[in-house]
């Protein structure tokens, strides 16, 4: 389970520090994709096969499923954590997201995220209002 909030400088080969209490859920490595809000969003490897088979156990008809396929597997990158703890953030996800020199690193459940430090102060904010409103209804049904 990843969670937590952490900012972290990226050094000039544009590689980052993975938090220190994440790393060993990443021993297999981590796969790194384009996350849907402009983010970068990291998948132990275990996890992403578990995403990788429901993808493809599903009732969607074949050339959507070869559709879906080259977008979410075409844009994907496995790598393997240094000894550092680092990984490399390749170009096109760094360019995507809008990282620089600053990463904020945040976790989401079975899985985190790299985010721009601006980006993520605006997404933060509008989460944690929805998500309050999301508990809310919960307690109400309750």
């Amino acid at each position: 389970m990843f969670f937590g909030e952490f900012d972290y400088r990226v050094d000039e080969k544009g590689r980052v520090l993975i938090p220190p209490k994440f790393r060993a859920s990443l021993r297999e490595g981590v796969v790194l994709t384009p996350g849907v809000e402009k983010c970068i969003t990291c998948y132990p490897l275990p996890e992403w096969k578990n995403l990788a088979t429901a993808l493809t156990t599903g009732s969607v008809t074949p050339s959507k499923l070869r559709r879906l396929n080259r977008a979410v597997f075409a844009t994907a990158f496995h790598l393997n954590i240094d000894g550092q703890g680092r990984i490399p953030l390749p170009h096109q996800l760094r360019e995507y997201a809008e990282i620089d020199d600053e990463a904020v690193v945040a976790g989401a459940n079975t899985y985190f995220e790299l985010w721009n430090k601006a980006h993520w102060q605006g997404e933060k904010t509008v989460s944690q209002e929805q998500s309050w409103q999301i508990i809310e209804s919960l307690e109400k049904r309750e």
